[in-house]
C-alpha cells in the first residue's frame, strides 16, 4: 500500500502543475524559494532553497526537526517542547498550487507545504503529519464535505493589529496614531503604511474590501473577501506576513499582541462564518492581468454561489436555516472549549476582563448582539467573537467544523436569540455561562470536551495542550511590576 506522501506527490495533474511554476519561475525571474508552514502557534516557518532545485524538492521534499511545529522552543525546564532532540524529522512538500513572487522581492517565489511522517519511520511511515495544523484542516474539511453531503465552511476574518512606534530603546512602545474609532484623520495618518498594506496584499490574491481606524492608538482593521476557510486561513497568515515586511520598511512594529495598552480596546479577529451546498470557483482580478500572474491562479480563486444553509427561509428575516442553527447550536454548546483556541494566550484574558470594551465573555447568541460571544452579524452568516488577533486560523477552523459537525449530528438547539444586552438579561434571572476568564480555565475546558478536541486530531491535541499549559506555568510562576507594586510594602 502506498505511503501518504507517495499519494500526495503523485496526485493526477500535479507534475503538470511542477511544470507549470518551473515555467513562472523562469519568466518572472525568480532565484529563491520559501517552503513555508505554520507552527501550532501560527507562526510561519520553513526553509530557503535555490530555485534551481524546484523540481527535486517538489518531488523529495525537505527535512527539518518535528519540534519546529513547536516554534523549536523550549518548556521551563529547558526541555523542548512536543518532541525532544531524539525525533524523526518531518518531510515537507510544497504545494506548487500555492506559488506566489513576493511583491517586496520579485527574486523570491512562495510556497505553503503539507506535511509528512518521514518515509523511514517504523510507525507510519509516509503518513499525514498531524502535527501540521494546516494539513489537519484541509483534512477534517474534507471529511466534513463528505459527512454532510458537500456542506462546507466559508470564513471571513477582521483582524485588528496596531502599528507602533519604537521607543529610545528600541522597543515597540507607542500606538502611532491616536486611539479614535472610525476617524478619517487618523485613518490618513497611517495612509502610506495601508496603502503599501493594500498593494502587496491585491498581488498576493487577498481582495480587499474595506478598511478603518480602529479604537486603539494605531489600530487598523483591513478586511478582504470571505472564502473557503483553508483558503481565507492562508490569507490570514499571508497578511500577518505582509504587515511585517511593510512594518520594516516604515522603520514602525506590526503588533498582533492582543492587548498591549490598557484603558483602550485590544485586537480581536472575529470570525465571520457560514455553512453552504454548492458553489463553484471564480477568478478574482484583485488588480492583477490574469494573462501575467505573479503566482499560480489558485491564489486568486474564491468560492462563489451555492446555497447558504445561515441564510433565513422562513417567516422570521433572520432565523438561519435548520441546518444551519443546528450548526450553530453546535458552536454555542461548546462555546467554552473553543474559547482556548480563540483567545489563546495569556494576554488574550485582558480583552475579555475589559467588560467596558464590548468583551464577548458569555456562551450565548443574538441578532447584532455584541455582548454575545456569537451574534448574526449580517443576514447569511454568524460573527464568533471570542477569538483574537493571536489566534491559529488553522486550529480555529478546524475546531469550529468539529463543533458545528457535534450540533447538525445531534441537532443541538442554540436556544432562542438573546435580543437584550446580555448584562441586563442576566439581571432579569437569566441562566447563561460565561466564557473561561483565564488561559488556565480555558485549557481546562478544552480538557473535558472531547468534540472540540476532534478539531485537534492525532498528536495536535497533546502538542497544543503541552504548548499552552507551559505558557499558562510560566505566566503564573512570573513576579510582576503589578506583583511588586501591590504587595511590596504591605506589610507590617
Amino acid at each position: 500500500m502506498a505511503m501518504d506522501i507517495e499519494n500526495f506527490v503523485d496526485a493526477p495533474g500535479r507534475a503538470e502543475k511542477v511544470k507549470e511554476v518551473r515555467k513562472m519561475i523562469d519568466e518572472l525571474g525568480i532565484e529563491y524559494l520559501y517552503l513555508q508552514f505554520v507552527s501550532v502557534t501560527g507562526k510561519i516557518m520553513g526553509k530557503g532553497i535555490p530555485a534551481d532545485h524546484w523540481e527535486a524538492v517538489a518531488k523529495k521534499g525537505f527535512q527539518l526537526v518535528y519540534g519546529a511545529t513547536m516554534n523549536l522552543f523550549t518548556n521551563r525546564a529547558g526541555e523542548y517542547l512536543g518532541y525532544g532532540p531524539e525525533a524523526a524529522e518531518l518531510v515537507g512538500i510544497p504545494e506548487p498550487e500555492t506559488f506566489m513572487q513576493l511583491p517586496w522581492d520579485k527574486r523570491i517565489g512562495r510556497f505553503y507545504c503539507t506535511l509528512f511522517r518521514n518515509r523511514e519511520e517504523k510507525e507510519d511511515p509516509g503518513g499525514y503529519l498531524t502535527a501540521d495544523c494546516r494539513g489537519n484542516l484541509r483534512r477534517l474539511h474534507d471529511d466534513f464535505k463528505k459527512k454532510h453531503n458537500g456542506l462546507s465552511l466559508r470564513v471571513g476574518t477582521e483582524p485588528e493589529m496596531m502599528w507602533l512606534k519604537f521607543n529610545e530603546d528600541g522597543k515597540p512602545e507607542h500606538g502611532y496614531s491616536k486611539p479614535y474609532c472610525y476617524h478619517i484623520d487618523q485613518f490618513e495618518s497611517l495612509r502610506p503604511v495601508y496603502m503599501k498594506v493594500m498593494e502587496y496584499s491585491r498581488a498576493m490574491g487577498l481582495d480587499m474590501i474595506q478598511g478603518d481606524h480602529e479604537d486603539a492608538p494605531g489600530q487598523l482593521e483591513l478586511n478582504w473577501m470571505y472564502d473557503d476557510v483553508l483558503r481565507n486561513a492562508d490569507r490570514l497568515t499571508t497578511y500577518r506576513q505582509i504587515c511585517a515586511q511593510v512594518a520594516r520598511e516604515f522603520g514602525i512594529f506590526a503588533c498582533f499582541m492582543t492587548k498591549p495598552f490598557e484603558g483602550v480596546s485590544a485586537s480581536g479577529c472575529h470570525h465571520n462564518m457560514s455553512l453552504w451546498h454548492g458553489g463553484e470557483d471564480e477568478f478574482c482580478r484583485t488588480g492583477n492581468d490574469p494573462k501575467a500572474l505573479p503566482g499560480m491562479k489558485d491564489n486568486y480563486m474564491y468560492v462563489k454561489g451555492g446555497d447558504n444553509t445561515f441564510m433565513p427561509d422562513g417567516d422570521d428575516p433572520q432565523m438561519p436555516q435548520k441546518a444551519g442553527l443546528e450548526a450553530i447550536g453546535g458552536i454555542v454548546h461548546h462555546l467554552r472549549a473553543l474559547t482556548a483556541i480563540g483567545s489563546s494566550t495569556v494576554n488574550s484574558y485582558r480583552r475579555l476582563w475589559d467588560t467596558g470594551f464590548w468583551a464577548p465573555v458569555f456562551a450565548d447568541w443574538g441578532f447584532q448582539n455584541r455582548t454575545t460571544g456569537l451574534r448574526v452579524s449580517a443576514p447569511g452568516r454568524f460573527e464568533y467573537r471570542s477569538v483574537d488577533s493571536m489566534v491559529n486560523p488553522y486550529l480555529m477552523g478546524a475546531c469550529i467544523l468539529a463543533a458545528a459537525d457535534d450540533g447538525i449530528v445531534n441537532k443541538l438547539d442554540p436556544g432562542e436569540p438573546e435580543e437584550r444586552n446580555i448584562y441586563d438579561a442576566i439581571k432579569a434571572g437569566k441562566d447563561v455561562k460565561k466564557l473561561p476568564m483565564s488561559l488556565g480555565e480555558a485549557l481546562e475546558a478544552l480538557e473535558a470536551d472531547e468534540v472540540v478536541q476532534r478539531g485537534l486530531p492525532g498528536e495536535m491535541y497533546r502538542l497544543y495542550h503541552e504548548y499552552k499549559s507551559d505558557e499558562w506555568g510560566r505566566f503564573m510562576s512570573s513576579v510582576t511590576d503589578w506583583d511588586k507594586d501591590t504587595y511590596m510594602e504591605c506589610l507590617p
